[in-house]
């Protein structure tokens, strides 16, 4: 190899390494701004959704069913939840417990995920589990979480 195509060479691969190193860069979010998304999703979660779903448990107990909230919004060891567990009241039966969570998701902000499970008196006891929306992380409203977890109550009353 001549001396001009060793440089050539050189050069490409310099190049190469330069434009990897800063998309390396621009592509790792720096780690205390990760983890600063992580609490903002938590406090939100714990301010908007928790209210929200401590109401409908409320609710859902006054009418004789079982619930309740599942808040893992304060938490460093696990990404932030909420969760409302929900074990309808079914005459002659024992229903199973569902479960409506609302997750942070670090590539698409807060996921909601929802495993229905019909009573063991239906037959085969299997759960729809299914991810009922995603929603950033900033635009969580009350009427969201509403909006999901009323959903929620009638998938899961429908079921049994």
């Amino acid at each position: 190899m001549t001396d001009q195509a060793m440089k050539k060479l050189r050069s490409i691969l310099r190049t190469h390494e330069e434009r990897a190193a800063k998309r390396r860069v621009d592509a790792t979010p720096v780690p205390d701004e990760e983890e600063r998304r992580r609490q903002d999703c938590g406090e939100r979660l714990r301010d908007i959704a928790g209210p929200v779903i401590r109401d409908f448990v409320g609710e859902l107990r006054a009418a004789g069913h079982e619930a309740s909230l599942e808040d893992q919004s304060d938490r460093s060891d696990v990404y932030p939840s909420v969760a409302l567990i929900f074990t309808p009241r079914v005459r002659g039966t024992t229903a199973l417990a569902s479960t409506l969570a609302f997750r942070y998701d670090p590539r698409r902000g807060v996921a909601v995920q929802r495993d229905v499970k019909p009573a063991a008196a239906k037959g085969v006891v299997t759960g729809s589990h299914d991810r009922s929306g995603t929603m950033k992380v900033e635009a969580v409203s009350a009427e969201w979480v509403e909006t999901k977890t009323l959903s929620f109550i009638e998938a899961v009353l429908r079921a049994n």
